[in-house]
């Protein structure tokens, strides 16, 4: 597939055949900490888990997700920043490393602000993850803690972006 221009990339709700394809998509190790495979497509259709696809056109490109699903088991999320609405997200892993990133998480920001109207965006971030880090980093995300998580003991970053 040729890269889709990032102006175009826009989200929409998250159809049965999108959680069906994400479930599928595998990276590259050490990205494969991203895999959803053992994600039930059933459980991100549920409206709570906060998933929405990214397209471009009407082509599947990535899916941005907003509050549990952006939290990695081993920081105290309700105790720092309690304002903040975790946000993660992903491309397709064909997308990866390609430049789409920016324009993939200011669109996944501009949606999310129109949802919800967050006090501040927070990301959280596989610490070997430089390209992510960069872009948000350029999206005006600064770091406030990092922290091991507790499934296997991983370096994350917490970033945070205020939006007021």
């Amino acid at each position: 597939m040729s890269l889709p221009d990032p102006s175009d990339l826009r989200l929409a709700p998250l159809a049965p055949a999108h959680a069906a394809a994400l479930v599928t998509w595998r990276y590259p190790a050490p990205y494969d900490v991203y895999d959803l495979a053992d994600a039930d497509p059933a459980d991100l259709l549920d409206p709570d888990a906060g998933f929405h696809a990214l397209l471009a056109g009407e082509e599947l490109v990535g899916f941005r997700s907003y509050g549990a699903d952006g939290r990695v088991p081993g920081w105290d999320y309700d105790g720092h920043h309690p304002g903040a609405l975790d946000t993660g997200g992903g491309l397709r892993p064909d997308l990866t490393g390609r430049g789409l990133g920016r324009a993939a998480i200011a669109a996944g920001l501009a949606h999310g602000r129109a949802l919800f109207a967050p006090t501040a965006f927070r990301v959280t971030v596989a610490a070997f993850n430089t390209r992510a880090l960069r872009v948000l980093a350029g999206l005006g995300f600064e770091r406030v803690d990092g922290f091991e998580a507790a499934y296997d003991g991983r370096p994350f970053e917490v970033l945070l972006r205020q939006e007021v």
